[in-house]
Parts: C-alpha cells; structure tokens; sequence
C-alpha cells in the first residue's frame, strides 16, 4: 500500500508571522489523521520559523525549489542541505511556474532532483502539460519526456525517495481541474512509465500525486482513483480549514 501524501504548495504567500500561525492552527485539525503524509511549502524564509511551529506534529516541510551546488558564487540560490538545516525533509522541484516563468528545464529538475536525494530529502518531481499541449494530443509525449529527463540516472533505490506530482498546467490557478477519469489516465501512464524505466515492483511502490485546482470539494473522486496517491495542493492549501480537509479526505 502506499501512503497518501497531501501536500500544500503555498507559493509566494505567507510572512513568517502568517506561516507560524497557519501551522500552528492546522496542527489540531490533522493531529487524529492517519495514514496520511502531511507536508506544506512556505517561502525560504518561513521555512525554519514553520519547522519550529510543527514540531512535535505530523506535519512535515518542503522548500518548493533548489540548487544543484552545496555552496558557491550563486548569488541568491539555496542549497539542498540549507534547507535540511532549516527543518525540511522535502523539496518541490520542476513546478510549472518553475518551467514557464524561470526557465527551468528537463535537466536542471534532473540536477536538482540528484543533488536534492544526495542530501537526503524527499524530491516532488512535477510534470504536466499546458492546454495548447493537451488540445494538440500531446499530453503523454511530454509527459514522458519531463519524466525521463528528471529521473535521467536515477537508480531504483534513489527512485524510493522520489514522488511525481502531475499536474496539468490548464488546470493550475484557472479553476479548472481535470476529471477523475483524465487524472487517472495520466497517472497510469506515469507508472506504466516507470515499469518501462524501472521494474513492476518500483512503479507499485512510487507514489503519485495530482496538482491542479484540488479543492475539499473535488478530492474524494480524485484520491478513489487507483493510481492517484495524494495530491499538490495549491490555493485550497492557504487556509488550514480547507488544506485540513483535503487531508481528512477519507473521514
């Protein structure tokens, strides 16, 4: 079986003072939650303040992007053990905002992701395609090209540290959002992917998750999918009453 994660992707929002209290507040509402893998993503510079907040909770954290350097002449970047240091167990690497508006590339996510997993963190490899993609039918061809270019050189045992988040970019802050049925057919091709890239046994055990508009209204029919196992949470993940109900999805 593979454990459920929900992870909220708070982007450029949240001050410290805001990040300590929106954990402070989501930890009763998911302290009696099990079998599910709690994480958020504050900005750089709540990570520590919010790792002081969650301690002790089941909550987890991730930075939502990288460098591939430990240290250097890299003028503004972060490194994967910076952000061991400040509290993080994960990191959001190749997010779609990452790729359209910083040019982010296959093989910078594939160099962040192996210096990221050298650190030991858990890597959320993102994936997705825009609407003009999708509506060329070309979902499953960039699909399996961002997915090949990021865990290009990965062995099996570093894929146990990996999570792939799909998300269709259309569906990102529009308020649309695919169908169950069109979220499961990516999410298997992904698998049957990694079948192709790895074995049956390494496809079963990686998990999943779908990003794009995920709302407490729409998570139940999205998590009943086979292949789906958690979800990138963005807008709904700003407030801990509606983050905390998508993680209490099966109550």
């Amino acid at each position: 079986m593979r454990t459920p994660l929900i992870a909220g992707n708070w982007k450029l929002f949240k001050t410290i003072a805001e990040a300590t209290a929106f954990v402070t507040a989501l930890k009763p509402l998911v302290a009696e939650v099990q079998g599910v893998e709690v994480v958020v993503a504050p900005v750089f510079t709540a990570l520590s303040h919010a790792a002081t907040a969650a301690a002790g909770s089941k909550i987890r954290l991730a930075a939502q992007d990288c460098y591939w350097e430990e240290e250097g002449a890299f003028t503004g970047e972060v490194a994967p053990k910076l952000l061991k240091d400040a509290g993080c167990s994960h990191v959001i690497i190749g997010h779609s905002e990452r790729r359209q508006y910083f040019g982010e590339t296959d093989e910078t996510v594939n160099r962040k992701t192996r210096a990221a997993l050298a650190a030991g963190l858990t890597v959320l490899v993102c994936v997705g395609e825009t609407l003009s993609e999708r509506e060329a039918g070309d979902t499953f061809s960039v699909i399996e090209s961002q997915v090949r270019g990021g865990l290009q050189g990965l062995s099996a045992e570093e894929l146990k540290q990996v999570v792939i988040a799909y998300e269709p970019v259309w569906a990102i802050g529009t308020g649309k959002t695919a169908s169950d049925e069109q979220a499961q057919e990516v999410h298997a091709f992904i698998r049957q992917l990694i079948v192709k890239l790895y074995c049956q046994g390494d496809a079963d055990q990686i998990r999943i998750l779908y990003g794009g508009s995920v709302k407490p209204e729409n998570v139940k029919g999205l998590m009943a999918q086979p292949d789906i196992d958690g979800a990138l949470v963005g807008g709904a993940s700003l407030k801990a009453d509606s983050f905390a109900a998508i993680v209490r999805f099966n109550s």
